[in-house]
């Protein structure tokens, strides 16, 4: 029996796909490597850099509280709040139960930063060719966005990893899907010659339809656990459900894709429903102001108009060709819906419903890098197609010609005859990226800094050691202020918290349970000087808290206390409040 193969496509230079179904174009499996591990080392070693930086902030200190607590309390807290990020706790604590620190903290964010350099190219290099996933994977790595989110104790840079890990298999799970097709066609012929189809080739029928359902599933897993961290990741399905659309996908990859994402919405319905009703913790998120897109679009692409402008302009070009045709997935119909959808469609809802935070559309950003490289890529094949004149009349070499042999005749002239041109366009893209890496590090130094954060609660911590006794009794106004002595302890080591009755781990909640307010005014009557550790806004006038508790601290140390001293940092302010002395 004469069996037929599937013919294998050479690679194409150009980021067109192929004119008809079937397998996957072959890729050098050493470039594809070079290129998928060089820009996870290059992330690696940026979000390395000041990842020590002297200093949580507020998300990151609940963070680093809650995932230390046990497991029993981890899931008494997520009853009540924070319910959202209950899956990034749990995946925490092992990690802190270790070696509890700033370091562990971000390393796993870190971590996942570098794998999404690293899915970026590899994404790049299978849509494309591996240059392309070069260039993709090293802009990822540069951008400051990516750098600022490899560095903060939050789930943000696992779900950027998720995201872009899915969009990976869901390529494959395609791939797959037309490579099993283009066989079947092979075996159809066979029929048609042989009468018939013996059992060893039903069995590789069974076995490509398993390991087609396997990367189904491997899909809606990848996209389950990375909505388990953050629960508005789900607006990827909204971006794949686009990228299937664009390239015409059959009713067969159509239900596979249904399946899995139903299943991702069944995983996630439990959580969506306890989150809701702990919907009051983004109560401070306000509706998209004008310059929201502007400001998103400067975070993804970089904030330098050095970087911008050409950013933009590569974009453009790679959009200039047809998204894709019909039955195949190209770079940029996987890419813009990535880019676009999930940011679009948050931004449309919160105008009625405030959600949107460019954080929680971090993992939009892999669209941009690997659309600026499908439009370096274009731009680099148009110019190799110009061919200028080398002779003139007479067949004398033209003036131009002239001085580039003369330039050529005076450089190395091994090194220049042996580099290709591929190899000369790959080093000149690595080049432009490492221009755009140089001219904003300034905006990564910057973010080194722990001033450039919401607030320094070590600051605080540090200020709250230098000027308070052992016994000094201590209000946290309100009790969210709190979040500074549990972050570091040491600096209000010894003094009293006078309103606490529960501490957060022991009551179920993230700041601990205080007194009620008869008994608070009882215990503020017995004092002569008490520490307030404030956020400014409770110090403002027009902050009326709905909490009785926090209405006595404001009314008892207003009306029977004067400042002595005050020291601001930034996001909190600590001042000695002593008792007035009698008038007359």
């Amino acid at each position: 029996m004469v069996v037929t193969h599937p013919q294998v496509a050479a690679p194409s230079p150009s980021l067109s796909p192929s004119p008809g179904p079937g397998p996957a174009p072959v890729r050098a499996p050493v470039a594809v490597a070079v290129a998928v591990l060089v820009p996870v080392l290059v992330m690696f070693a940026i979000g390395l850099w000041g990842i020590d930086r002297g200093g949580m902030w507020r998300d990151e200190a609940v963070t680093f509280q809650v995932a230390r607590r046990s497991l029993p309390q981890i899931w008494q807290l997520l009853h009540s709040v924070d319910a959202v990020h209950g899956f990034y706790y749990l995946l925490m604590h092992p990690v802190l139960a270790v070696h509890p620190g700033e370091v562990a903290l971000r390393l796993p964010s870190l971590c996942a930063a570098a794998a999404t350099a690293g899915l970026v190219a590899a994404l790049g290099a299978r849509l494309a060719r591996p240059r392309v996933g070069l260039w993709a994977g090293l802009l990822y790595a540069v951008t400051p966005m990516a750098g600022h989110f490899a560095q903060e104790g939050r789930s943000y840079a696992l779900v950027a990893a998720g995201a872009a890990g899915s969009t990976l298999l869901l390529v494959r799970a395609v791939a797959a899907g037309s490579a099993g097709r283009h066989a079947r066609v092979g075996v159809h012929v066979d029929e048609e010659v042989d009468g018939g189809v013996d059992e060893g080739h039903a069995r590789v029928g069974r076995i490509a339809r398993h390991a087609r359902v396997a990367d189904w599933y491997a899909y809606g897993g990848a996209v389950a656990v990375t909505a388990l961290l953050h629960e508005l990741a789900v607006l990827i399905l909204l971006a794949h459900a686009a990228t299937l659309a664009l390239a015409g996908m059959p009713r067969r990859v159509w239900r596979y894709w249904a399946c899995a994402a139903g299943a991702v919405l069944l995983v996630l319905l439990p959580l969506a429903l306890i989150s809701s009703d702990q919907a009051g913790q983004v109560a401070w998120l306000r509706p998209p102001r004008g310059d929201t897109v502007e400001h998103l679009l400067r975070s993804f692409t970089g904030p330098t108009q050095l970087v911008l402008g050409p950013y933009l302009l590569l974009i453009a070009l790679a959009l200039r060709a047809p998204l894709t045709r019909r039955g195949e997935l190209s770079l940029p119909a996987v890419a813009l819906p990535l880019l676009l959808l999930p940011p679009a469609a948050l931004i449309a809802v919160s105008r009625h419903w405030p959600l949107y935070d460019d954080r929680y559309v971090l993992y939009a950003l892999a669209g941009a890098p690997l659309l600026a490289a499908a439009g370096a890529e274009r731009l680099i094949t148009a110019v190799s197609r110009v061919r200028l004149p080398m002779r003139g009349h007479g067949g004398q070499l033209t003036p131009l010609a002239h001085r580039a042999q003369s330039v050529l005749a005076r450089s190395a002239p091994a090194l220049v005859r042996g580099l290709r041109m591929r190899h000369a366009s790959t080093l000149l893209g690595v080049l432009a990226i490492s221009v755009a890496f140089v001219s904003q590090l300034p905006v990564l130094r910057a973010d080194r800094d722990p001033g450039h954060r919401p607030d320094n609660l070590a600051a605080v911590s540090a200020a709250a050691a230098q000027r308070m006794r052992p016994g000094d009794p201590v209000l946290f106004l309100p009790s969210v202020g709190r979040r500074s002595a549990l972050a570091y302890p040491k600096g209000f080591q010894g003094t009293r918290d006078i309103a606490l009755r529960e501490p957060g781990p022991v009551s179920g909640t993230l700041y601990g349970r205080e007194t009620g307010p008869d008994e608070l005014r009882r215990r503020l009557g017995g004092l002569d000087r008490v520490w307030v550790v404030a956020e400014p806004y409770a110090l403002r006038s027009a902050w009326y808290p709905k909490d009785a508790t926090e209405r006595v601290k404001l009314a008892v140390v207003g009306e029977e206390f004067m400042p002595r001293a005050e020291f601001v940092r930034k996001g909190s302010i600590l001042r000695l409040y002593v008792r007035r002395q009698p008038a007359g």
